[in-house]
């Protein structure tokens, strides 16, 4: 088992008075794949971008590393984690310039790993074309290649694949896979697609109203759950 990269404790977030996010306990460990499932309005995003540092708690801690992420956070640290949305935010500018943009920011521009992640996500014969003009599923690989040509120690996924065709849900896994595997990124995944949690993830999560409710590895969260809320989960009844 590898070192953990976070862990949570008693952490909370409020929205309008509201708890949104209710979480005692949460390791994530470094190198692994971790899937969060859960319905609509369970928390999950929430979390990714505490995980992220977009947001402060309104109770507890998240410890990145050794670190706990209080106040101010320094500026190498958040560039050490990056997140891919289910709707990407491009610039409207080439494929190429999209992809190259964080290193830009930090004075690293390299044209060797820009073609290289142009080719590993298969978007190479589209380097100069207009990135806002292409389809969905391109445009999301756009999107991996811009956060992975960084690289990342952490790379937080918000439904990645949401509304893709089968081909780029494919190609878009096989990249996450290949990159957590020879490159030791630690990926947190949020889906909606329970088969591509069992695909993808080392340990998934249960996410209900805010809570963390059951956490373990693949094969025992699918085949032998602790919790009668995620046999019925895993089962495809509505869960709340």
């Amino acid at each position: 088992m590898n070192p953990s990269i976070y862990r949570i404790a008693n952490l909370k977030k409020e929205y309008a008075r509201r708890i949104v996010l209710d979480v005692e306990q949460l390791e994530i460990q470094g190198r692994e794949i971790l899937a969060l499932v859960g319905p609509s309005g369970a928390g999950k995003s929430t979390l990714l971008r505490l995980l992220n540092f977009l947001e402060a708690p309104t109770q507890g801690n998240v410890i990145y590393q050794s670190l706990t992420m209080n106040g101010k956070i320094p500026l190498q640290i958040r560039r050490e984690v990056t997140t891919v949305f289910q709707r990407p935010a491009l610039l409207h500018a080439s494929v190429r310039s999209n992809v190259a943009y964080g290193l830009d920011l930090r004075g690293a521009r390299a044209e060797d790993r820009v073609n290289e992640m142009l080719e590993r996500v298969g978007l190479a014969p589209l380097a100069h074309a207009p990135a806002h003009k292409l389809s969905g599923g391109e445009m999301q690989r756009v999107a991996l290649a811009r956060a992975l040509v960084i690289e990342p120690q952490v790379l937080l996924l918000d439904e990645p694949t949401a509304n893709l065709d089968p081909y780029n849900v494919g190609l878009i896994e096989e990249i996450v896979r290949q990159q957590n595997r020879e490159r030791g990124t630690t990926i947190v995944l949020v889906t909606h697609n329970i088969f591509q949690a069992r695909r993808l993830a080392h340990r998934v999560g249960l996410m209900l109203g805010g809570r963390l409710i059951e956490i373990n590895d693949t094969a025992t969260f699918f085949d032998s759950p602790s919790d009668p809320r995620t046999a019925a989960f895993v089962r495809g009844d509505m869960v709340y």
